[in-house]
């Protein structure tokens, strides 16, 4: 095993650092000197660092940020100002796929097409290539904190950029921006280069520097049981900290019933920190991030506003510090700035009516709370089990085993042997659970609620419900058993 969950010296990170930086030509900026770097990033005013924000806005109004990005600096910069004039929060910059996948050249050919052609030739923007000045140039035109939101295996060189530039926080993790993403990159690597990504940021911070990093939630954003989608967030939480990481965002993708949603945001923000301090990282400052429904939304532009509202009235009730908004757009394609700017406003409505109200606690919620907590202990128990007390080496034979799995992920690392699918009153369970490291008790609570659902609906056991649930909502329902009670 080449990889194991132990903090990089100062003097493995440096030597790693010399290959990072090499690697393209925007490596050798001389703005990426750590003295440089280090003082401009203290210069920053403190309402445009992402780790302050979120320390002063937990607890209180679930906080507004969009998916946003393009290839050329001064359409970005347009978009990023509209954004922030429309009441977002937080700004991103959603990176390109070349870039995603270290294909720095076909990113650049990317940005020069764009400029020809007058129009975005590229899914994002090429962070990398751009390099650092043409990163500050985005980030000095904006008056709130910004983050590069991406889905990239190896984000090394492009956190060693943004961060330099300025951009306060990076989103990603060693799983959640593989298993989901990528095909044929190893568990081992990933972990390897995002161990890079944290020592880098617990760089920053020895050196009196409050940056975010925030794990990706929503993993591949369809009928994910909420235990494995915040056993992941805890797991990059504490391969994080130990790399000297200070202020995490734990995220969770909306599942679509609301007493599950709640008690997954609780309970995630409950067991991150429970397990953080389990383990000796005792002042790691953790926050939440609620991202709006990642599935297929409904064609009509007044449906996907309510489906946005209903979204908001979770996030808001979670007391999530965070949401990631969705656009009227969604069914259609790439948003334009317009349409990303209405889906900021219906959110923060929603949430400034909601700041002050709370979900009443029932027996529901609490019993939703106690058996996802019950599952990622479960989860968490076989992953060091197998991994000898190595989360890092866990994590990756649990893969190797199936006892843990990402259900529809594309990764040949992930057993995707689990079939989830909804319980008659929305809430999602697992239907097959290939190896999951889940004990009799688990399993048994799972297929009771299945087999509840198929006899309401009259209807077998089968891979049919999860077809049916994956389609549901965008056309207007949350159980995908309209065809059979209607």
């Amino acid at each position: 095993m080449k990889v194991k969950n132990v903090k990089l010296t100062e003097e493995e990170f440096l030597n790693e650092r010399k290959e990072v930086l090499s690697s393209w030509k925007t490596g050798n900026d001389p703005q990426l000197n750590f003295d440089e770097a280090i003082k401009y990033l203290k210069s920053l005013p403190e309402e445009k660092n992402f780790a302050i924000k979120l320390e002063k806005a937990k607890g209180g109004r679930t906080l507004i940020q969009p998916r946003a990005g393009v290839p050329v600096i001064s359409s970005h910069i347009e978009l990023l100002r509209y954004l922030e004039a429309s009441g977002a929060d937080f700004l991103p910059s959603t990176i390109d796929s070349y870039t995603r996948q270290n294909r720095y050249l076909e990113a650049e050919k990317g940005i020069e097409e764009s400029v020809i052609h007058g129009r975005s030739m590229l899914n994002g923007f090429p962070a990398v290539n751009h390099g650092v000045t043409g990163c500050k140039v985005v980030q000095e035109a904006v008056g709130i904190p910004l983050q590069a939101r991406h889905g990239t295996p190896d984000a090394r060189l492009l956190a060693e950029i943004t961060h330099a530039a300025g951009w306060t926080s990076n989103e990603g993790g060693a799983i959640s921006y593989n298993i989901p993403y990528a095909k044929n990159i190893s568990l081992e690597d990933s972990i390897k280069y995002w161990q890079y990504c944290d020592r880098l940021v617990g760089y920053y911070e020895e050196h009196g520097v409050k940056l975010n990093r925030e794990p990706f939630g929503p993993l591949t954003g369809t009928l994910v049981p909420p235990s494995i989608s915040n056993t992941v967030g805890i797991i990059e939480a504490l391969l994080a900290a130990e790399q000297g990481v200070k202020n995490i965002t734990v995220g969770y993708g909306m599942g679509g019933n609301v007493v599950q949603d709640v008690a997954a945001i609780r309970t995630l923000q409950k067991q991150t920190d429970e397990y953080l301090h389990r383990y000796g990282y005792n002042d790691v400052f953790v926050t939440t991030v609620f991202h709006q429904w990642m599935g297929g939304f409904p064609s009509d532009e007044s449906e996907a506003l309510g489906l946005i509202a209903m979204s908001s009235t979770v996030g808001a009730l979670s007391k999530a510090t965070k949401m990631i908004t969705k656009t009227p757009h969604e069914s259609v394609g790439i948003p334009t700035k317009e349409a990303n700017g209405i889906g900021i406003k219906t959110s923060k409505m929603v949430t400034r009516l909601l700041q002050e109200q709370h979900l009443a606690d029932s027996n529901e919620l609490e019993e939703e709370m106690l058996q996802i907590e019950k599952e990622v202990n479960c989860l968490m128990d076989f992953i060091f089990s197998v991994g000898q007390g190595d989360l890092a080496v866990g994590v990756v034979r649990a893969f190797e085993q199936g006892l843990i799995d990402i259900p529809f992920a594309p990764s040949k690392f992930n057993a995707g042997k689990i079939l989830p699918a909804r319980d008659a009153e929305g809430k999602i369970r697992i239907l097959e659970f290939g190896n999951l490291g889940f004990n009799d008790e688990i399993k048994k609570f799972h297929s009771q609620k299945i087999e509840k659902r198929a006899a309401l609906e009259k209807r077998p056991i089968s891979f049919q419900m999860t077809i049916d649930d994956i389609y549901a909502v965008s056309t207007g329902h949350l159980v995908g058993h309209s065809s059979y009670i209607e």
